[in-house]
């Protein structure tokens, strides 16, 4: 059961937090659902004997859906395998672009339009910066992640960027920085709070924004006018998180971040009738762990509402990452480093080779008899 505790706070308060909210979006249903019934057989099941005791598992099947907190796992490390075969030889550094917590209540009401907005202006911001040559002068590979969340599963949206520290320059040569960020902060911080604020603002005056109860007013354009000031006024604080010179563990790392969900089962501390308790990491850096304690459909209005639109990719690359040009850079980069220091390895095994590879986990062992003769007999499919 320990693998399912947030399965239980959906099991048996679900209902009563659909009694209570009956807008939710059809994203969010499919979630919700997709959490009640995953490996709990409804999706079906599938069967394997062992050929010389006759031994029968049942396998119940997995939902598949990226909100779920038991289906990520094989996920992330064909990623991180895939990712690791593009890592070039410079540092390579991670950077958080945060938006202030008074655009929230905008943000949720135009969720793909403002979070692919996050997604331009951080791109645009890095790129930018290190083409000029007072910077980097080449144009680096970048992969950017979404999160919607902080540690109490409050919204608080903001961007992980992984950035190689070199790249390639316009005559086609490769570009190193040092061992240091090579932008300094407070460049960063202008340039993405003007590139935000002035394209938000020409949203604004196409008509391109919806506007709900909670930021109602900002329809009015003096209220727009006023409030916007006050952001202008702020201080944006991107910041450098971690430095890599050890270049796959960039990958390995932002691992962590790419098919992380709100909150994952090992956080939960415990589950009772109707609240649940779960760890969070101190206020500070260095302050002790904290337990927080919500009731069963508190908990389901957090999580659900980190639930991203339909089709909407949180996952991006820029730079010489760029999916249309990728291939053809990441040669060049690689003829001119004079190797490829790091190959896919999972690419073509079967999930049995994977679990094999990635946990020692041989699924072709029978349990009762510890004969490696396992097989796969049939399937059923789900009714749900």
């Amino acid at each position: 059961m320990n693998s399912y505790k947030i399965r239980q706070i959906f099991e048996r308060s679900y209902q009563n937090y659909s009694a209570q909210n009956q807008y939710q979006s059809d994203v969010q249903w499919k979630a919700a659902h997709s959490i009640l019934n995953c490996k709990s057989g409804r999706l079906g099941v599938n069967l394997t004997q062992c050929k010389d005791c006759g031994h029968v598992e049942i396998h119940n099947n997995s939902c598949r859906n990226r909100n779920c907190p038991n289906c990520q796992a094989v996920l992330k490390e064909f990623w991180v395998d895939k990712r690791k075969a593009e890592v070039i030889d410079t540092p390579y550094f991670h950077v958080v672009f945060t938006l202030p917590h008074q655009l929230n209540p905008l943000i949720y009401c135009n969720q793909k339009l403002l979070y692919g907005l996050l997604h331009r202006c951080c791109s645009e911001t890095l790129l930018e910066l290190s083409d000029d040559k007072k910077w980097l002068g080449a144009t680096p590979g970048i992969i950017q992640v979404l999160h919607t969340w902080n540690q109490e599963l409050g919204y608080h949206v903001h961007m992980h960027c992984i950035i190689s520290g070199g790249g390639l320059t316009k005559d086609g040569k490769l570009r190193r920085s040092s061992g240091n960020f090579f932008i300094r902060t407070e460049v960063l911080r202008e340039k993405f709070k003007g590139k935000y604020m002035a394209h938000l603002s020409s949203l604004y005056e196409k008509g391109s924004l919806t506007f709900s109860s909670s930021c109602g007013k900002l329809r009015n354009s003096y209220h727009w006018k006023e409030w916007k000031n006050k952001l202008y006024e702020m201080d944006w604080c991107p910041y450098i998180k971690e430095t890599f010179n050890g270049f796959g563990n960039a990958i390995e790392y932002l691992g962590r971040y790419t098919h992380k969900i709100a909150i994952s089962n090992s956080r939960i501390l415990s589950v009772s009738e109707d609240t649940v308790t779960f760890s969070a990491r101190g206020k500070k850096p260095g302050e002790p762990r904290r337990q927080i304690t919500l009731k069963h459909t508190e908990f389901i209005r957090r999580y659900l509402m980190h639930v991203l639109p339909p089709g909407f990719q949180k996952i991006r690359y820029y730079g010489f990452l760029n999916n249309r040009y990728k291939t053809r850079n990441l040669k060049l980069i690689f003829t001119l480093q004079g190797h490829q220091r790091f190959k896919a390895k999972y690419t073509n095994l079967s999930m049995a080779e994977l679990l094999k590879a990635v946990w020692n986990l041989n699924i072709h062992i029978c349990p009762e008899c510890g004969c490696s003769n396992m097989r796969h007999i049939g399937r059923t499919y789900g009714s749900s």
